[in-house]
């Protein structure tokens, strides 16, 4: 089986959600990875060296810039001619762009697998992850988003792939890019911290979570995250949100301040490989699934905690 893995970058380098997709894809057969872009040729040299990769196919166009999904997804579903498989990072991206491949394929989708148990046969979470369903696709193309956190990321290093230029049909013409406001951190970004420092609503406002979250993931050299209820509230901007509406996240630490565990939050952290909960409720839910629990006052605690780091 032949598989062709939508590379995710920023026209400068590879994003660490493509290396668990190809970890994925090799579970299948041959891997060949997709790098649409606009003065992407770094990546694509990037890309052929990642452990694994048998040819990189680059569509290095003004067209592809910004990688609109109505722009990359019928060049993707031309070189699905040649392929059996496409896969896609389950991130923002790979969502807006895997579902235009698989109606122009007129394939169904199966969306955030967890594992490959077979040639067309995978898990996928259900009901916020309370579920494990598994599914088998009767369709001729496989159309694949996969769940980060369950595969290990491929060796950045080590591969020998080619790279071949391909053209596609450009702008489409039904977009055009706007704008971007991105956050600027030096903390690391969620997905990839190995540690994560999450705040709650009992936060109570913006400046308060600014005041305890911050220095203790300063001192610990963590990404920041927050509950739903924390981003709804104003306290921080919606990419810290951590949750079945937000990233999906599995660091080696997870500390969660003040939040007390809702199904939707969990669904996004629970495969963290250490979890640490502080919560006055000790009853809150966080603490079935915590692998270290406080019941304590957070005002107190936490910069005690941080103080002592």
């Amino acid at each position: 089986m032949k598989t062709l893995v939508l590379v995710e970058h920023d026209n400068a380098s590879v994003k660490d959600a493509t290396l668990s997709v190809v970890t994925a894809a090799a579970k299948l057969g041959e891997v060949h990875l997709l790098v649409a872009g606009s003065g992407c040729g770094a990546v694509a040299e990037a890309a052929a060296k990642i452990e694994g990769v048998g040819k990189v196919h680059v569509a290095d166009d003004p067209a592809y810039e910004h990688q609109l999904a109505e722009n990359v997804a019928p060049l993707a579903a031309e070189l699905m001619k040649d392929h059996d498989a496409f896969l896609a990072p389950a991130t923002t991206t790979g969502k807006n762009i895997a579902p235009r491949v698989a109606a122009l394929l007129d394939v169904m989708q199966i969306s955030d697998i967890l594992s490959i148990e077979g040639e067309k046969t995978f898990t996928r979470p259900i009901y916020a992850g309370n579920a494990i369903a598994t599914v088998e696709s009767s369709d001729p193309k496989l159309v694949v988003t996969v769940r980060g956190t369950a595969f290990d990321k491929a060796a950045a290093e080590g591969g020998s792939g080619t790279v071949e230029a391909v053209s596609g049909s450009g702008d489409a013409g039904i977009s055009s890019f706007v704008s971007q406001e991105l956050a600027k951190s030096e903390r690391p970004e969620l997905t990839s911290a190995k540690v994560i420092v999450s705040g709650g609503r009992a936060l109570k406002d913006a400046a308060t979570f600014e005041e305890v979250i911050m220095p203790l993931a300063d001192k610990l050299g963590a990404g920041v995250g927050a509950s739903r209820a924390a981003v709804d509230a104003g306290y921080v901007p919606n990419d810290y949100q951590v949750g079945q509406t937000g990233k999906i996240v599995a660091p080696e630490v997870y500390i969660a301040i003040g939040i007390s565990g809702a199904i939707q939050h969990l669904a996004g952290m629970k495969d963290s490989k250490t979890i640490i909960a502080i919560n006055k409720d000790e009853d809150a839910p966080i603490f079935q699934v915590a692998d270290i629990g406080l019941v304590a006052d957070l005002f107190k605690v936490v910069p005690e905690l941080t103080e002592k780091l």
